[in-house]
Protein backbone atom coordinates (compact mmCIF):
# COMPACT_ATOMS: atom_id res chain seq x y z
CA UNK A 1 0.00 0.00 0.00
CA UNK A 2 1.01 3.64 -0.42
CA UNK A 3 3.37 4.86 2.32
CA UNK A 4 1.59 7.38 4.56
CA UNK A 5 2.97 10.00 6.88
CA UNK A 6 2.70 8.59 10.36
CA UNK A 7 3.14 10.10 13.82
CA UNK A 8 5.73 9.01 16.37
CA UNK A 9 2.90 7.94 18.68
CA UNK A 10 1.65 5.43 16.10
CA UNK A 11 5.18 4.22 15.40
CA UNK A 12 5.61 3.48 19.10
CA UNK A 13 2.41 1.41 19.18
CA UNK A 14 3.05 -0.69 16.06
CA UNK A 15 5.77 -2.92 17.61
CA UNK A 16 3.30 -3.80 20.39
CA UNK A 17 0.73 -4.97 17.85
CA UNK A 18 3.40 -6.91 16.02
CA UNK A 19 4.68 -8.64 19.16
CA UNK A 20 1.17 -9.73 20.13
CA UNK A 21 0.34 -11.03 16.65
CA UNK A 22 3.59 -13.01 16.36
CA UNK A 23 3.21 -14.56 19.81
CA UNK A 24 -0.40 -15.70 19.58
CA UNK A 25 -0.79 -19.37 20.61
CA UNK A 26 -0.51 -22.07 17.98
CA UNK A 27 -3.94 -22.93 16.68
CA UNK A 28 -5.28 -19.39 17.00
CA UNK A 29 -7.66 -18.12 14.33
CA UNK A 30 -5.91 -17.08 11.10
CA UNK A 31 -7.92 -13.85 11.21
CA UNK A 32 -8.04 -11.11 13.83
CA UNK A 33 -10.17 -8.01 14.11
CA UNK A 34 -9.15 -4.58 15.36
CA UNK A 35 -11.67 -5.10 18.18
CA UNK A 36 -10.03 -8.34 19.30
CA UNK A 37 -6.56 -6.78 19.13
CA UNK A 38 -7.72 -3.75 21.11
CA UNK A 39 -9.29 -5.94 23.81
CA UNK A 40 -6.18 -8.11 24.07
CA UNK A 41 -3.91 -5.08 24.53
CA UNK A 42 -6.40 -3.11 26.68
CA UNK A 43 -6.50 -0.27 24.16
CA UNK A 44 -9.22 1.76 22.48
CA UNK A 45 -10.79 0.06 19.47
CA UNK A 46 -11.00 3.25 17.43
CA UNK A 47 -7.29 3.96 18.00
CA UNK A 48 -6.24 0.44 16.99
CA UNK A 49 -8.46 0.55 13.91
CA UNK A 50 -6.93 3.86 12.81
CA UNK A 51 -3.38 2.63 13.45
CA UNK A 52 -3.86 -0.53 11.42
CA UNK A 53 -5.46 1.41 8.56
CA UNK A 54 -2.24 3.45 8.34
CA UNK A 55 -0.13 0.39 7.55
CA UNK A 56 -2.49 -2.14 5.95
CA UNK A 57 -5.47 -2.17 3.61
CA UNK A 58 -6.21 -5.83 4.34
CA UNK A 59 -9.03 -5.34 6.84
CA UNK A 60 -12.43 -6.74 5.84
CA UNK A 61 -15.85 -6.17 7.50
CA UNK A 62 -16.87 -9.02 9.85
CA UNK A 63 -13.63 -10.86 9.01
CA UNK A 64 -10.90 -8.54 10.17
CA UNK A 65 -7.31 -8.99 9.05
CA UNK A 66 -5.56 -12.11 7.86
CA UNK A 67 -3.04 -12.39 10.70
CA UNK A 68 0.07 -13.41 8.72
CA UNK A 69 -0.62 -10.76 6.07
CA UNK A 70 -1.02 -8.11 8.79
CA UNK A 71 2.30 -9.17 10.33
CA UNK A 72 3.96 -8.76 6.93
CA UNK A 73 2.36 -5.34 6.41
CA UNK A 74 3.53 -4.03 9.79
CA UNK A 75 7.06 -5.44 9.35
CA UNK A 76 7.36 -3.90 5.90
CA UNK A 77 6.08 -0.55 7.14
CA UNK A 78 8.57 -0.55 10.02
CA UNK A 79 11.37 -1.63 7.70
CA UNK A 80 11.99 -4.90 9.52
CA UNK A 81 12.25 -6.68 6.16
CA UNK A 82 15.24 -4.47 5.24
CA UNK A 83 18.46 -4.58 7.20
CA UNK A 84 19.60 -1.27 8.66
CA UNK A 85 23.31 -1.04 9.41
CA UNK A 86 24.29 0.88 12.53
CA UNK A 87 27.31 1.71 14.66
CA UNK A 88 27.44 1.83 18.44
CA UNK A 89 29.52 4.30 20.43
CA UNK A 90 30.45 3.42 23.99
CA UNK A 91 31.74 -0.13 24.40
CA UNK A 92 31.03 -0.35 28.13
CA UNK A 93 28.65 -2.81 29.81
CA UNK A 94 25.50 -1.37 28.25
CA UNK A 95 27.10 -1.06 24.83
CA UNK A 96 28.41 -4.63 24.90
CA UNK A 97 25.03 -5.92 26.05
CA UNK A 98 23.34 -4.22 23.09
CA UNK A 99 26.01 -5.53 20.74
CA UNK A 100 25.32 -9.05 21.97
CA UNK A 101 21.55 -8.87 21.72
CA UNK A 102 20.56 -11.28 18.96
CA UNK A 103 16.96 -10.06 18.89
CA UNK A 104 17.92 -7.02 16.81
CA UNK A 105 18.14 -9.29 13.76
CA UNK A 106 14.39 -9.79 13.95
CA UNK A 107 13.91 -6.02 13.68
CA UNK A 108 16.25 -5.57 10.74
CA UNK A 109 19.05 -3.93 12.74
CA UNK A 110 22.67 -4.93 12.17
CA UNK A 111 25.31 -3.29 14.39
CA UNK A 112 28.46 -3.34 12.28
CA UNK A 113 30.97 -2.17 14.89
CA UNK A 114 31.48 -0.43 18.22
CA UNK A 115 33.64 2.61 18.96
CA UNK A 116 35.16 3.89 22.19
CA UNK A 117 37.59 6.58 23.34
CA UNK A 118 39.85 3.92 24.82
CA UNK A 119 38.85 0.45 23.58
CA UNK A 120 39.70 -2.29 26.07
CA UNK A 121 38.91 -5.05 23.58
CA UNK A 122 39.40 -5.42 19.83
CA UNK A 123 36.32 -7.57 19.33
CA UNK A 124 33.13 -8.34 21.22
CA UNK A 125 32.26 -11.92 22.21
CA UNK A 126 30.14 -12.07 19.07
CA UNK A 127 33.13 -11.12 16.90
CA UNK A 128 32.06 -7.53 16.18
CA UNK A 129 35.06 -5.15 15.90
CA UNK A 130 35.68 -2.37 18.41
CA UNK A 131 37.56 0.68 17.08
CA UNK A 132 38.91 3.92 18.47
CA UNK A 133 36.37 6.71 18.15
CA UNK A 134 38.75 8.72 15.96
CA UNK A 135 37.84 6.28 13.15
CA UNK A 136 34.09 6.86 13.49
CA UNK A 137 33.30 9.48 10.79
CA UNK A 138 35.40 7.73 8.15
CA UNK A 139 33.87 4.33 8.97
CA UNK A 140 30.34 5.74 8.67
CA UNK A 141 31.07 7.35 5.31
CA UNK A 142 32.87 4.29 3.93
CA UNK A 143 30.11 1.85 4.95
CA UNK A 144 27.25 4.31 4.28
CA UNK A 145 25.94 3.89 7.82
CA UNK A 146 22.80 5.93 8.54
CA UNK A 147 22.14 5.08 12.21
CA UNK A 148 24.24 5.62 15.33
CA UNK A 149 23.59 4.23 18.82
CA UNK A 150 25.00 6.32 21.69
CA UNK A 151 25.73 4.61 25.03
CA UNK A 152 28.39 6.98 26.38
CA UNK A 153 28.10 9.11 29.57
CA UNK A 154 26.05 12.31 29.25
CA UNK A 155 29.06 14.61 29.09
CA UNK A 156 30.42 12.92 25.97
CA UNK A 157 27.17 12.41 24.07
CA UNK A 158 27.06 15.71 22.15
CA UNK A 159 30.58 15.26 20.84
CA UNK A 160 29.70 11.76 19.67
CA UNK A 161 26.53 13.03 17.98
CA UNK A 162 28.57 15.68 16.16
CA UNK A 163 30.99 13.04 14.88
CA UNK A 164 28.15 10.79 13.75
CA UNK A 165 26.56 13.64 11.83
CA UNK A 166 29.93 14.47 10.27
CA UNK A 167 30.00 10.86 9.09
CA UNK A 168 26.65 11.21 7.35
CA UNK A 169 24.26 9.44 9.74
CA UNK A 170 20.58 10.45 9.68
CA UNK A 171 19.23 8.83 12.87
CA UNK A 172 20.49 8.54 16.46
CA UNK A 173 19.31 6.13 19.14
CA UNK A 174 20.41 7.92 22.28
CA UNK A 175 20.82 6.09 25.61
CA UNK A 176 22.77 8.96 27.20
CA UNK A 177 20.66 10.92 29.75
CA UNK A 178 21.06 14.27 28.01
CA UNK A 179 19.51 16.42 25.29
CA UNK A 180 21.31 16.38 21.94
CA UNK A 181 21.58 19.46 19.73
CA UNK A 182 21.21 18.24 16.14
CA UNK A 183 20.06 19.67 12.78
CA UNK A 184 16.35 19.41 11.96
CA UNK A 185 16.90 16.60 9.45
CA UNK A 186 18.47 14.28 12.07
CA UNK A 187 16.02 12.04 13.93
CA UNK A 188 16.85 11.38 17.59
CA UNK A 189 15.11 8.71 19.66
CA UNK A 190 15.92 9.09 23.35
CA UNK A 191 15.82 6.16 25.77
CA UNK A 192 15.65 7.91 29.13
CA UNK A 193 15.88 5.26 31.84
CA UNK A 194 15.32 7.80 34.62
CA UNK A 195 12.01 8.86 33.06
CA UNK A 196 10.88 5.26 32.61
CA UNK A 197 11.81 4.43 36.20
CA UNK A 198 9.92 7.49 37.47
CA UNK A 199 6.77 6.42 35.61
CA UNK A 200 7.04 2.89 37.02
CA UNK A 201 7.69 4.15 40.56
CA UNK A 202 4.71 6.51 40.56
CA UNK A 203 2.47 3.77 39.17
CA UNK A 204 3.72 1.30 41.80
CA UNK A 205 3.13 3.76 44.64
CA UNK A 206 -0.41 4.41 43.39
CA UNK A 207 -1.09 0.66 43.25
CA UNK A 208 0.21 0.13 46.77
CA UNK A 209 -1.89 3.04 48.07
CA UNK A 210 -4.98 1.69 46.34
CA UNK A 211 -4.46 -1.78 47.81
CA UNK A 212 -4.08 -0.31 51.30
CA UNK A 213 -7.33 1.63 50.89
CA UNK A 214 -9.16 -1.53 49.83
CA UNK A 215 -7.91 -3.42 52.90
CA UNK A 216 -9.19 -0.75 55.32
Amino acid sequence: MEQKKISKAVLKRLPGYLAYLKNMPEGSSPNISATALANALDMGEVQVRKDLAMVSDGGRPKIGYQREALIDDIEQFLGYDNTTDAVLIGAGKLGQALMGYKGFDEYGLNILAAFDVAPKIKKTEEGKPVYNITELPKFCRTHKVLMGIITVPAEGAQSVADQLIAGGIKAIWNFAPTHLDVPANILVQNENMATSLAVLSVHLQAQIKEEKEVKK
